[in-house]
């Protein structure tokens, strides 16, 4: 019911609650892949108020308004590698993840909300410290990406406590989970190559790891390097979560990143200074994995593309 405000046609991809919601700032912000009537159409982040009975939603602002949308048919449809993980961190922004819309110049592109990570506050401004190069949108926290569908940040008590990562599926090989820095280039760049048979242009899908990397230090040798990378395969590295809480035990302060393509949890160990150590795949039923959130009540809640929702906790 919260989300009936939203326009009808719309497509509704991530969705944060205000931190403060208990506290009376009833608001819920929500990426929608838009069919506003806008040239060219954009996906938008929409903050709605919600009532006090549950049953309405009012007050909508679209916060941040030109996120780039894919119009085209090819290679999985309008509206297809959008990104959408709206995340609340640490720090209290809102935090915004954008894919790159099967078009080869958007990653690198310094004024496109595509193949990036945003950092917006609850009125979708840039946050001060965002540290985006010269000439850069200023709401832009890093770039350079594919299709992030995983944010998550280190919790507290752990080393480098409130880091972001994301976790992004590769195109043919190396999903990658990889640690956030202000600033930083995640060094995706799916444009023509030599010896590449490309589609329309687009060659993300054309080369292998050496042709065609995820993190691409030839062309960005600065570019962030990714914590994990899947031992090279593509498996649809999608949402992601921290553990934390003595109640996980060993698993406290572990990262979950669901494999929607493979269908499993894998939880990973980060070293402290955030590299992947160790990774083990959790003892959970077969799902295609879209969400992952730990609750208050601190257990991992679930969503999967059969609509079912899980709540998992430890043996």
């Amino acid at each position: 019911q919260a989300l009936e405000g939203l326009r009808r046609g719309d497509l509704v991809h991530g969705v944060a609650v205000d931190p403060e919601f208990a506290q009376g700032r009833r608001f819920v912000y929500v990426f929608s892949a838009s069919n506003l009537a806008t040239t060219p159409r954009t996906n938008r982040v929409v903050r709605v108020k919600v009532s006090e009975d549950w049953s309405a939603v009012t007050d909508r602002v679209d916060i941040v308004q030109d996120i780039a949308f894919k119009e085209a048919s090819r290679l999985g449809g309008p509206g297809a590698h959008s990104g959408g993980r709206l995340r609340f961190g640490p720090d209290g922004y809102l935090w915004i993840t954008t894919g790159d819309n099967h078009t080869p110049t958007l990653p690198q592109d310094p004024k496109r909300l595509g193949g990036k990570v945003l950092r917006v506050d609850r009125d979708g401004m840039a946050a001060t410290d965002n540290k985006a190069p010269a000439g850069f949108d200023a709401r832009i926290y890093t770039y350079g990406h594919r299709n992030p569908q995983g944010l998550a940040f280190r919790p507290a008590g752990q080393p480098g406590a409130g880091q972001a990562f994301t976790a992004e599926h590769g195109p043919n090989h190396t999903d990658e989970v990889t640690p956030l820095v202000a600033g930083g280039n995640a060094g995706w760049d799916p444009q023509a190559r030599p010896d590449l048979d490309c589609v329309e242009g687009y060659c993300g899908y054309a080369g292998t790891p050496r042709t065609m990397p995820m993190t691409d230090t030839q062309r960005f040798p600065k570019a962030m390097a990714p914590a994990w990378t899947n031992q090279g395969k593509s498996q649809g590295a999608g949402p992601a979560e921290f553990l934390s809480g003595a109640q996980w035990k060993a698993w406290n302060g572990k990262l979950v990143v669901g494999l929607v393509r493979d269908q499993r949890l894998e939880v990973l160990t980060l070293g402290d200074a955030g590299m992947v150590t160790g990774a083990v795949s959790a003892d959970v039923p077969r799902a295609r994995w879209r969400s992952l959130v730990q609750g208050p009540d601190g257990a991992l809640w679930a969503s999967t593309d059969s609509g079912s929702v899980l709540r998992i906790e430890p043996r």
